[in-house]
């Protein structure tokens, strides 16, 4: 048997919408816009697969059907919050359904049962929101109540987890996994594939490949469920953490200060992190994320809240310009990097035959439609 090069699932994450209010990821959801970008993640992107990833199993389902339509392989990604074990392990059976539903039209699709849920909600870590969980997790020293939920991970996320893919075992026959974070000691043994959302920063960069290798020797395969960066000089060091320079005391979201802005920081972290996959052999990479839909690009340095999305595309404010339509796009230098990787190492069959020609240089989506300049 010829031994596999490389990165097998060459993806990236969709996001259908996460949390609510002002903090919501992706207010605006159309049907034609979806169908549209799902077409140009497996025609421009050349993408083997997509997480589709939200809050909502409609709007999952939504998604999902576009990327299957769209000849793409389905990682079906249900993102709960601030949801308590019952709540939870409810939800995701529910969602389990769903895609079973959508593996019966036909693709392939893969159940990725939840993403780190010890910090997303609330059965493990104390803390009435996540916002609450996160900025203690991000601000040691830890109080001791956190530090003693924390400790007992290992058994108290496992008992979730085990709860939640028994339900999801009744509901769902294809393979199953979780987006688990990099401080969550998941027990991976009932799990057809481990899969960990990855991100490198200024704390693991020198030993990244060795905290990588570590997934692997679960002797099964491992997917990188997120890696990415934002938009400015210095993001790489911040990694996973990269989003935290907006501020949104005021009435309309800012930049903390001013950044330089860099597409090619983005280009830098994809091009060294899809190397090192590529090199250990992994079975499936999703760069975060397709657009930051809710963080339009802006002249003014401190509006330019594109400078905290770990999008491909840059997502175009068309207020700024007298127009009053929804938010267009224009794809960034990242989406170019990673657009020529994929299809360098794709080893897939062409699906031309699926989605057609075109050039990713050329799209902007407008009013739901595909528009040439």
């Amino acid at each position: 048997m010829t031994e596999r090069a490389g990165v097998r699932v060459r993806g990236i994450n969709y996001d259908t919408g996460f949390l609510e209010g002002r903090a919501m990821s992706r207010r605006s959801f159309d049907l034609d816009v979806v169908r549209d970008e799902m077409t140009v993640i497996a025609r421009d992107l050349h993408a083997d697969a997509v997480r589709v990833s939200g809050a909502d199993p409609e709007r999952l389902v939504i998604a999902g059907e576009a990327a299957l339509d769209a000849g793409l392989e389905l990682w079906f990604s249900p993102f709960p919050y601030d949801l308590d074990e019952a709540q939870l392990v409810a939800y995701l059976g529910d969602c389990a359904r769903r895609a079973e539903a959508l593996r019966q039209r036909g693709g392939r699709v893969t159940l990725v049962l939840g993403c780190e849920l010890s910090l997303f909600c609330s059965a493990n870590l104390p803390g009435g929101h996540l916002w609450d969980r996160l900025a203690t997790m991000t601000a040691p020293p830890w109080p001791s109540a956190f530090q003693h939920a924390f400790a007992a991970l290992p058994t108290t996320l496992n008992r979730v987890l085990a709860s939640a893919l028994g339900a999801a075992r009744d509901h769902f026959g294809g393979p199953i996994t979780y987006a688990s974070g990099s401080w969550e000691p998941v027990d991976w043994t009932p799990f057809d594939l481990v899969a960990v959302d990855l991100y490198r920063d200024r704390h693991n960069a020198a030993d990244y490949r060795d905290q990588l290798r570590s997934y692997l020797a679960h002797g099964k395969p491992v997917a990188i469920t997120e890696f990415g960066c934002c938009t400015y000089r210095g993001a790489a060091d911040r990694g996973g953490l990269g989003f935290a320079i907006l501020d949104s005391s005021g009435a309309e979201p800012r930049l903390d200060c001013v950044y330089e802005r860099s597409e090619d920081e983005q280009v830098s972290y994809f091009d060294d992190l899809f190397g090192i996959f590529t090199e250990e052999k992994i079975e499936a990479a999703f760069w975060f994320t397709f657009a930051g839909y809710e963080l339009p690009h802006r002249a003014e340095p401190r509006d330019d809240l594109d400078l905290a999305s770990y999008g491909a595309v840059k997502v175009v404010d068309l207020t700024t310009i007298g127009a009053d339509s929804a938010p267009g796009w224009e794809p960034k230098a990242v989406f170019h990097a990673i657009a020529h990787a994929y299809r360098r190492t794709n080893t897939q069959p062409s699906r031309s035959w699926l989605v057609g020609g075109g050039k990713p240089e050329t799209f902007r989506v407008l009013r739901g439609m595909e528009r040439r300049r």
